[in-house]
Order: C-alpha cells, then structure tokens, then sequence
C-alpha cells in the first residue's frame, strides 16, 4: 500500500456515503486518493471530500483496480452486484449496507466496544479480522451504543437486567424513506391520499412498530439486526438486553431509552461517571436533554441519567435516555474498522 492510499467510496451519492465523505476528510484518510462511484442515477453528480472535488463515475470492471479499501455505502443490491470484483482486485472491504453479514469469513465490528470489554483470545474462526478476513460490517449504530454504555456500567458493578427501547429516524433507511416521510407530512396536512411506496404504512405523524406487508423494508429485520449485532459484540462478555424497535416520525437520530437494574445500589454521580469516556458526553440534569435534533452532527452519544426514584440518594434501578446521529455514528465506526484494517495490511505495498 502506497504512503497515499486510494479509497474507493461506493454509493456516493447516498446518505451514508455523503457522511462517509465527511468524515474521511477529518480521519486519518484524509490524504487518500478519493473514488466515488455509484448507480446510473448518480453519474457526473459532483461531490467532496475535504477540499478533494470529484465526480461520481460508473462502475466497470477496472473500477478497483489498484484500490486499497472500498467502502460500500449505498443499498444492499449495489454491494451484492460488486463487493466481489473490489476483493478480487484485493481492497479491503468495509460494507456500511449490511449485505455481506453471513459470508463466510465476513465479520461485525465494533472496535470502540472491544476496547471497553475483556479481550477474547484470539483463536482460528475466531471474530478476530486477520488478512483472509474478506469484509467487515461496521456493527449497527444501535448496537454499538448499547454495548458501549452497558460495558461501561458493567466495569463498575454488576447488571441484572437491561431492557432498551428504540426510537428510529427515516434516514436510516436511505434518502427515499425520508422522503416519502415529508411527502406523507404535506399530503395529512392537505387532507390528500398519502404515497405509501416505501413504508406501505403511515409513518407520518405516527410511531409504529411494524411496517406494511409491501413495504420495501421491514422492522423487524432491523429489529432483529441489532440484537444480532449487540450478541456478537458482547460475546457473552454483557448481560442480554431486551430490544424493541419502533419507527419514529422524525429524519435524523436514534433515541435509545434504556432501562437497567444492578447488582448492588450506586449514586447517580457514581452511574454518570461510570458511563463518561470517549465516545460518550453525559448531558447534566441542568442543561436541555439529548433530543434527536441536538444530537445532528454530533460525533458522540449524547446521554442523560437519572434513577427510577429521584428521592433516593443511592439505587439498584436507572433510566438512561441516549440519543445519536445514526449517520455519524454509522461512519465513525466503519473509519475505525477501516482503521483496523488498514493495521493489517502490508506497508509499502502497492496495489
């Protein structure tokens, strides 16, 4: 790999991939030698990088050539039709999508949470990426948060039960969701029949658990997606943590709002300073709480505390309301599973 890798950003013109370009501007990447490709739809858009303009191009069978790590950012078909010509020409993969997750070899990561819990020893099959490892899936941002803020509390004391309710915004599931969201907003508001293509439900003014039977995407896979992720993030290292999913009406954020019992009574300075670290800002009971619109932008989840009783000066019991911006948090993590990557790979080897 030269001193200056090159990235290919695949899905440019997404939502994850306009954050991914963000991000790699202010990482470690920043210096790279920047391609973003995409769909016909996207062609010739232009689109930055840092201070890096370049236009989206069509993907053709030389497209990865000499190409050090390919980020796959748009939907899941576009993954499924090229992930397999950026490994033949040897990229390091980090698929933002989720299309690849049950390859064999392909791994979720999450190394913020590895970083807080007890090393597993590595072993061969192991979830361990090493050279052969083919791609990494950047765990899901919820099931990152979860087991980042339970791993916290368990280094302090010991949990009995956790139990988590998720709020979900409509960029998660691409620019059509969030604007089929508005469209459905402006038609209630006109008293007009409202598009139903993608969430086949109204998501519009309504919190809903489930989404219509034509829907092109379900919640309960997502549902069942992040209590996969939090699994294999754990590793048997965390206590299990119920998890349901509901749809928000709102663009942006995930609201998480966590509910745990421990082992033994602490005070809720003790519980604010068990969570606190990187990659995570405790919000005060004196200044506004997380919301999904102070958390846009914000590289860290945003997270408030306070006991399920608030008279009593210590408790076994806590409500942590948690609030992230989904992109951000999405992108950060898969620039850290790159990061890992790209520990692994040869120096000075070209492509």
């Amino acid at each position: 790999m030269t001193d200056q890798p090159k990235i290919a950003i695949v899905g440019a013109g997404s939502l994850r991939g306009k954050e991914l370009s963000d991000a790699l501007a202010d990482s470690p990447f920043a210096d790279s030698d920047f391609q973003l490709m995409d769909d016909e739809a996207e062609l010739g858009s232009l689109e930055a990088v840092g201070d890096e303009v370049s236009f989206i191009q069509r993907i053709d069978p030389h497209s990865f050539d000499r190409v050090d790590f390919a980020f796959f950012a748009g939907d899941e078909q576009l993954t499924l039709r090229h992930w397999q010509s950026a490994a033949r020409a040897g990229a390091s993969i980090v698929d933002l999508t989720y299309a690849l997750e049950g390859q064999p070899g392909v791994l979720v990561r999450a190394p913020w949470v590895d970083g807080e819990l007890q090393p597993i020893p590595a072993q061969p099959g192991s979830d361990t990426p090493g050279l052969e490892t083919p791609a990494i899936v950047p765990a899901h941002p919820a099931a990152t948060a979860l087991a980042l803020l339970l791993g916290r509390v368990a280094q302090s004391t010991s949990i009995r039960t956790a139990s988590a309710t998720i709020l979900e915004p409509a960029s998660e599931y691409g620019r059509a969701a969030m604007d089929e969201l508005h469209q459905q907003t402006v038609k209630l508001l006109s008293f007009t029949e409202l598009p139903r293509q993608v969430y086949d439900t109204q998501v519009a003014f309504n919190a809903t658990p489930a989404f219509g039977d034509s829907a092109k995407f379900s919640l309960a896979a997502s549902e069942s997606r992040i209590r996969r992720h939090f699994a294999l993030l754990s590793a048997g290292r965390l206590p299990e943590v119920g998890v349901q999913l509901l749809h928000a009406p709102v663009f942006h954020g995930y609201g998480i709002s966590l509910a745990v019992e421990l082992g033994a009574p602490v005070s809720l300075d003790q519980m604010e300073a068990a969570l606190a670290g990187e990659h995570v800002e405790i919000v005060t009971a004196d200044s506004d709480p997380p919301t999904n619109l102070t958390v846009a932008g914000q590289a860290n989840i945003l997270v408030r505390v306070r006991p399920h009783n608030n008279k009593e000066l210590e408790t076994t019991r806590f409500w942590i309301w948690a609030g992230l911006d989904n992109l951000r948090f999405a992108v950060l993590n898969a620039l850290a599973c790159a990061l890992e990557l790209k520990r692994l790979r040869p120096s000075g080897e070209v492509q």
